[in-house]
């Protein structure tokens, strides 16, 4: 709860409400801003139009609170008032159609601003125009005043001036720029007769345009004007020169202020009010057309006379020979005149007189001298005639004489001072010295090419020629100058080749390699010469690797050879050459590729056959000692390998020492054994046997035997060694039966030496045979395989023998 006292609250709330309305702060708003045309948004034009605006505010105790009206028309301010009053009226009396629009009513209380909604106000109708001429019977071509208006009216008004003839026809004579409701005007009539003048206007609303109705009709006599001059000329219109001539001319109206002039050639001869007299002395040139001109106000009338003046003699004639004149030429100047009247001018009174730069040289017809340049100048004769009446002097025209320089001898040239052999080019012809113009003409090897004048001193005869290809064709260009159907000039012969400098493109080149191409090895200096049979030096030469952009090696020569060495030469750098080459003709030839081929080094080709001889001699050496080997292991071994049918594979090897064959060796060991032999231990008997375990160790047991045999006499007792080898069959593999097993025997060196009977060995061969075969069962398919081999005389015998499948 507020302790304090319910008035002091009160009386602060007071004091705070009193200190807001006295700075202005209460609130305040606009509400509506209304617009009404009274009597109607459309009316009839000099109807009275109020146009009423009203404003509703809303506001918090705001004493003489001000309100801003705004008119508008067409978005143009035609009205402004700043009041307390909540309503304002703006008031059209009368009412035109220039006051026909869109308006909109602004009320602006403070910094707050309310339009009201646009209302259309139409004013139809316009007032009819009123037409004043200040003259109603004006002269043909006078000039008069009318004046159009439309007092009443309002706004920027468009008048247009109306001219109608008895027939009906009307037409539009005038139309003045946009201005106020009243437009003056000059009006020029021209047509003689009666006619009606009227008048019209338009005003340009936003809306559209509108046209008034057309004024009353002023009826108009335009009156001809008859003040065209009367002349004469007297004595006659055709007189010779020396008579008097008399022009009389004059106006007969009842007008004042009327001038008369007399012209010829729209020059002025004499000027006077109402009449004139002119008289004057015929002359050359007097004839033509004379005016006289009569002038009242802006209106004028014109009338004509023709008049021709003879001549008593003609104008003297200054004639100078030769035309073509030449320093020290003959100069031979000559007057002359011809006489027309010889009644009046006798020949024997002419008086001739030359002059030169106005000064009198001699007083004769004619005046001969020698062309120098002193005597150029411009030369004019004069005569004087005398007549019974009077004297004449007539002057001849001014001729200019200019004695000409003959030409010179012609100079041809080269444009540019270069001619390049095959290519078009340019020749000027030129003289130093010369009176223009001259002509120039050019010969070319056997034919006319071009004829060229040259009438200025900035002006060049400069010929186009086609391409030659040989030095000598120069000779056969001439050029001939003349300034004058009598003298010509021209060029020496071969002063072109001597002036000019000629460059004669390069040949194809040539690319040659020193060494020759298949002689070049590595580390060796290979020379690129690159020549050309012809071409103007200095000639550039350039080196390229077909499989390289930029060039190898460049260089200039004033000679038709070029060389780059390459020191060195690598391998790497074997391949495709060429060579280009160039010339100031800026013609670049590219020679043939050649295909450069780099060898061994001569170090590296002996190293490698070194190599290969060393190589040679150890394989030599290797198969010598393989050979060697396998000779001392025929001699020396002997293996047997029998496979049996049973759960083991035992082989044999039995190795014979020494044996002694004689006839007295038991039958069982006459030099026989029976072995198998395995070299280096990749041959094996097991081929036709079982295949036992691959890695199954052999047992060797070394046994001992002495058979002797009862029926003969021992020679010698010899130790066999037989080694037994035992491998045990695969495991799984089922035990072979006796008689199904293989059986392999050989019978291996037998010495050919043995002192054996021949009848024995039969018979232990026989035996032999038998021995084997009993071997065999009926099971078994028994075969003899002979293989003769010449090694030491050893004779290898191997029968083989196999079960039947």
């Amino acid at each position: 709860m507020d302790s304090r006292p319910p008035n002091l609250l009160l009386l602060l709330t007071s004091v705070l409400h009193f200190w807001q309305c006295a700075r202005g702060q209460s609130s305040y708003t606009i509400d509506t801003v209304g617009l009404s045309i009274k009597p109607s948004s459309t009316v009839q034009s000099g109807t009275p139009v109020i146009i009423r605006c009203q404003v509703g505010v809303s506001l918090d105790s705001i004493p003489n609170l001000t309100h801003t009206f705004q008119f508008t028309r067409d978005d143009v301010v035609i009205h402004s008032s700043t009041t307390t009053e909540d309503l304002v009226e703006y008031e059209l009396n009368p009412a035109r159609a220039a006051d026909s629009g869109n308006y909109e009513c602004r009320v602006t209380v403070k910094d707050k601003s309310k339009a009201s909604f646009i209302q259309k106000l139409d004013v139809t109708g316009l007032q009819t125009p009123i037409l004043h001429l200040n003259k109603t019977m004006p002269y043909e071509s006078e000039e008069f005043i009318a004046t159009c208006s439309a007092p009443e009216e309002k706004g920027s008004l468009i008048f247009r001036f109306y001219q109608r003839f008895r027939s009906g026809e009307s037409q539009k004579i005038k139309q003045t720029a946009p201005a106020g409701n009243s437009s003056e005007t000059t009006l020029i009539l021209r047509v003689i007769g009666d006619s009606f003048l009227s008048c019209d206007y338009e005003i340009n609303l936003v809306s559209e345009p509108r046209r008034s109705n057309r004024s009353e009709e002023i009826p108009v006599i335009v009156k001809g004007l008859y003040i065209s001059p009367i002349m004469n000329v007297l004595p006659f219109s055709n007189v010779y020169e020396g008579d008097v001539i008399e022009v009389v001319c004059k106006v007969v109206s009842p007008l004042k202020d009327i001038a008369v002039f007399l012209t010829r050639d729209r020059r002025i001869l004499k000027q006077a009010p109402i009449s004139l007299v002119h008289r004057f002395t015929a002359k050359e040139g007097d004839s033509g057309e004379l005016v006289c001109k009569a002038e009242w106000g802006n209106v004028q009338k014109e009338t004509y006379h023709t008049i021709t003046v003879q001549e008593l003699f003609s104008r003297p004639h200054l004639m100078v020979d030769p035309i073509d004149m030449f320093l020290g030429d003959r100069l031979r100047l000559t007057c002359s005149v011809s006489v027309y009247v010889p009644e009046r001018i006798n020949n024997d009174t002419l008086q001739f007189s030359i002059y030169k730069d106005n000064t009198q040289l001699i007083n004769a017809q004619t005046y001969i001298t020698v062309a120098d340049p002193s005597k150029n100048g411009n030369y004019t004769c004069t005569v004087q005639a005398n007549s019974h009446t009077q004297t004449f002097v007539k002057e001849s025209q001014t001729v200019v004489v200019k004695a000409k320089v003959p030409v010179s001898k012609p100079v041809l040239t080269v444009v540019g001072g270069t001619l390049v052999l095959g290519k078009r080019f340019q020749l000027l012809c030129h003289s130093d010295s010369g009176t223009l113009p001259i002509t120039y003409t050019m010969f070319g090897p056997n034919r006319l090419l071009e004829t060229k004048v040259v009438s200025e001193e900035d002006e060049w005869a400069i010929f186009n020629s086609s391409a030659i290809y040989k030095i000598s064709d120069l000779n056969n260009f001439l050029c001939h100058a003349q300034n004058s159907q009598h003298r010509t000039t021209m060029t020496e012969s071969g002063q072109l080749r001597r002036s000019t400098n000629i460059i004669e493109p390069v040949s194809k080149p040539v690319l040659s390699v020193l060494p020759n191409m298949g002689d070049v090895s590595e580390g060796q200096d290979v020379t690129l010469s690159c020549s050309v049979q012809r071409g103007t030096p200095p000639i550039s030469f350039s080196w390229y690797r077909t499989n390289k952009k930029d060039a190898l090696a460049s260089q200039t020569s004033m000679n038709l050879e070029g060389s780059h060495r390459i020191s060195s030469i690598a391998g790497e750098q074997q391949g495709e050459y060429y060579c280009m080459s160039t010339n100031p003709a800026d013609e670049a030839k590219q020679s043939y590729i050649v295909i450069i081929g780099v060898k061994m080094a001569g170090w590296k080709k002996g190293l490698i056959a070194v190599f290969c001889i060393l190589l040679l001699l150890a394989l030599i050496l290797v198969i010598i000692f393989k050979k060697r080997l396998l000779q001392f292991k025929r001699k020396t071994t002997v293996e047997l390998s029998v496979k049996a049918a049973n759960n083991k594979v035992e082989r044999l090897s039995l190795t014979q020492a020494e044996v002694n064959k004689d006839a007295n060796v038991t039958p069982g060991i006459m030099g026989k054994s029976v072995w198998s032999e395995h070299v280096s231990g990749s041959e094996s008997d097991d081929q036709n046997s079982v295949t036992a375990p691959e890695k199954s160790e052999p047992q060797y047991t070394e046994v001992q035997t002495k058979r002797t045999d009862p029926n003969r006499v021992q020679v010698k007792k010899g130790t066999d060694t037989v080694y037994s080898e035992v491998r045990n069959s695969k495991q799984g593999v089922p035990d072979q039966t006796d008689g199904q097993g293989t059986v392999e025997y050989a019978q291996l060196n037998r010495e050919a030496n043995h002192n054996t009977d021949p009848g024995n060995l039969d018979d232990h061969s026989n035996h032999d045979d038998h021995s084997v075969q009993d071997g065999c069962t009926d099971e078994t398919n028994c075969g003899v395989v002979s293989d003769d081999k010449t090694a030491d005389t050893q004779n290898e015998t191997v029968l083989h023998c196999q079960p039947l499948n």
